[in-house]
């Protein structure tokens, strides 16, 4: 037996716990200002992100916006690239470049179906903010939507022969993924919010 056609993700802590405190507290601090000042976006949150705020249908361009979601993205860049390494990818001398960011911030209750992001080639989430009991990332193996009349998976068959699998959620933490694998997040039953902030990446 041979595995074929993997999926890759991967995780990684943003940098060294040391290296990460400073920009995760102004990051934080930024959030605060950002929700209260984005009265488009707390709009569009209450018809398509019911019980929490993103930024995503109004300031989706943070890096670009704020140097100090620009350093967090100078700091993704540089794991983005050992991503596509692993992928192995023939970027022909273009550059992977980071098009959208978004925050999200998710209150006790609120979750995110499952969906994907089309126009881009790789997306990520870091996290800012995780309480205890909060939940992960959940990936959905993208080959089930043509398995048809197949069999469940045994009750202990290993992660990788499982259709669904989800990456604890832990600040600090960075995660990507190829922007074609659909992904969710269960609804928070935690006390305190979970804060992300979201991306992707096109090519070219």
């Amino acid at each position: 037996m041979q595995p074929w056609f993997p999926t890759l993700i991967y995780s990684a802590p943003l940098a060294a716990a040391s290296g990460i405190s400073a920009l995760n507290r102004e990051l934080l601090r930024e959030v605060s200002q950002l929700r209260e000042f984005d009265q488009a976006g707390r709009k569009w949150s209450l018809k398509n992100y019911p019980g929490g705020y993103t930024s995503y249908g109004s300031l989706d361009r943070l890096h670009q916006f704020s140097s100090t979601f620009d350093d967090l993205r100078r700091r993704i860049d540089r794991h983005m690239q050992r991503y596509a390494r692993e992928l192995r990818w023939d970027l022909r001398g273009s550059p992977l470049t980071m098009s959208d960011c978004w925050l999200n911030v998710m209150p006790r209750g609120t979750a995110h179906s499952f969906h994907l992001h089309p126009q881009s080639v790789i997306s990520g989430t870091y996290y800012l903010k995780v309480p205890k009991g909060a939940p992960g990332l959940k990936f959905e193996d993208p080959r089930l939507a043509h398995m048809m009349a197949a069999p469940g998976r045994l009750p202990d068959a290993e992660p990788m022969h499982r259709s669904h699998i989800e990456y604890p959620a832990a600040a600090g933490q960075l995660i990507l993924f190829e922007s074609w694998l659909r992904h969710e997040v269960a609804a928070n039953l935690a006390a305190s919010e979970r804060i992300s902030v979201s991306f992707n990446y096109h090519w070219g």
